[in-house]
């Protein structure tokens, strides 16, 4: 390539050609904004120049503001309006001689007074760079796919996998999802009838993030959100065929999906069936509230029904709002999991999950942008059918990093097993509770997490925590009794935790952002 004498940095040029019009006539409310006229991608050489282009920017309801991002970073200085309902914009870029062979990435915001805002990207390719321009994800994937690592994919709003399907993710792909809360956040589902083959390597693993994070094709990190910038975009749902135990019938609509959605139905007989693959899979800045009252929420990854012909292993949950990973039902096996401060619970057990979680790592925080539940929050079985199903739950830390959060709960009948798990960090030493539940008129003990300790259908091996506390709901009852015959079977012992934190090394944040 031609090298030319280093020029310097030219400027972006605002003009403005705006018909203005009083509050009153700016048109319907909310009409949203438009950005036109800037190309998704350009090319130019090694200290060449770009531009003049001018962009139109279109809001009904009239413009407040404007502003560009260079590579994640504030470009020119930020343009406010009065309310005028068209302005343009004319961008000039003279690339510098650090440019050479790169992409760079420009962002154009423009709001409206109402508040909304739309963004447009433009990739400009220096030297011999290739770029292809971002992928939008959006509705049904009924036909087979295979998502590239070598561009950016996005996903807006409920993205399903569907009609015998099956979704490809190349090793180091990078998936964003577009911002959005409730209803309204982007979400990767796989339905009952669809597959997933999404296998990463420790090298370049497969990375969803949000929109928001500037991270680009080839890298594994950004560098401009932390822990506490989480409920960025939604999460990644699983659903399969195998027996789940709901409050009624064999299957059941999963959260964070509209009951109008029928593909959100999860559940069946198959205990081996086989939805694919999620191997070596980091997801980032997630999860958010669909009902807060009903405690419906959009979790790191949910898994409901899956079997154990799917294959999960290698996963990362990293500052979720909710739950990092929740089972509903389901007998798939899981080894490999890391979860780094949510805001819920970091492992969380459902409708007599039967499968098995190995060489686990969790870490809960206090902070109020975390304020993490339980690091393990178990139930057992919901209704008659399939209620035989336990859980193994092995090999695994739980720490806290400022003493805050909760070291588990079992309750609802929690049913299975706990081995080699390892609580520390926790302010006052880490409280494993056991709830007790009780018949209204004499308090005899009912069926639930303590009931099942004490038949030995809920076992603990080779734990080591602070305490144990036994408590109930049943009002007028007392649990002291119960609360001695429960410190007589768990006790604490020295224990292991993970049997091998190094295979989150190099690749999960965690890890590349110095916290492990």
């Amino acid at each position: 390539m031609k090298k030319f004498k280093l020029f310097t940095l030219l400027f972006v040029a605002i003009g403005f050609g705006f018909t203005a019009c009083d509050d009153d006539d700016s048109g319907e409310p909310d009409a949203g904004v438009t950005i036109t006229g800037i190309p998704a991608t350009a090319e130019i050489e090694n200290l060449g120049t770009l531009g003049p282009v001018t962009a139109t920017l279109t809001a009904p309801d009239g413009l407040a503001s404007f502003s560009i991002t260079k590579d994640g970073a504030a470009f020119g200085e930020k343009v406010t309006y009065d309310g005028e309902t068209t302005a343009t914009v004319d961008f000039t870029y003279t690339a510098t001689e650090e440019d050479e062979d790169n992409n760079i990435v420009f962002v154009f915001t423009a709001t409206d007074v109402d508040g909304d805002e739309e963004s447009f990207t433009h990739v400009l390719s220096v030297g011999e760079a290739v770029f292809f321009p971002n992928e939008v994800l959006s509705g049904l994937i009924t036909e087979d796919i295979t998502l590239t690592n070598d561009r950016i994919w996005e996903l807006a709003g409920r993205v399903i996998v569907t009609g015998e399907a099956t979704l490809e993710i190349e090793p180091g792909t990078i998936i964003k999802g577009r911002t959005g809360t409730g209803t309204n956040a982007s979400v990767l589902m796989i339905a009952r009838d669809g597959m997933i083959d999404a296998v990463g390597t420790a090298e370049n693993p497969i990375i969803f993030t949000t929109v928001e994070d500037n991270i680009q094709v080839g890298q594994l990190r950004g560098n401009n959100l932390t822990v506490d910038d989480r409920e960025l975009w939604g999460g990644v749902v699983i659903l399969g065929n195998a027996p789940i135990s709901p409050n009624a019938g064999t299957t059941a609509q999963i959260e964070g999906v509209p009951p109008s959605e029928s593909l959100g139905q999860y559940g069946g007989d198959n205990a081996a069936d086989n939805r694919g693959n999620f191997q070596f899979v980091s997801l980032r800045h997630g999860g958010t509230t669909i009902d807060p009252v009903a405690g419906n929420d959009i979790n790191g990854l949910t898994l409901g029904g899956v079997g154990t012909g799917t294959t999960i292993s290698d996963i990362e949950i990293f500052a979720n709002f909710d739950d990092g990973v929740e089972f509903f039902g389901g007998t798939v096996n899981v080894s490999n999991v890391l979860v780094y401060t949510v805001g819920d619970d970091a492992i969380d057990i459902d409708q007599a999950y039967a499968g098995t979680v190995d060489n686990f790592l969790v870490f809960t925080s206090g902070k109020d942008a975390a304020d993490s539940d339980e690091g393990l929050e178990i139930d057992g079985p919901e209704g008659a059918a399939n209620s035989g199903g336990k859980f193994t739950v092995q090999n695994g830390t739980i720490t806290s990093i400022d003493g805050g959060g909760s070291a588990a709960d079992f309750k609802s009948s929690a049913q299975g097993t706990v081995k080699n798990v390892k609580w520390s960090g926790f302010t006052g030493g880490a409280t494993i509770q056991i709830r007790a539940s009780y018949t209204a008129d004499d308090c005899e003990r009912r069926i639930d997490a303590l009931a099942n300790l004490l038949s030995e259908d809920l076992v603990f091996e080779t734990v080591e925590f602070g305490a144990i506390s036994v408590y109930t709901s049943s009002a007028g009852c007392t649990t002291t009794d119960d609360q001695t015959a429960a410190e007589g079977i768990i006790t604490s012992e020295t224990a292991t935790g993970a049997s091998d934190a190094t295979v989150f090394n190099g690749w999960t944040l965690a890890s590349l952002s110095d916290l492990l």
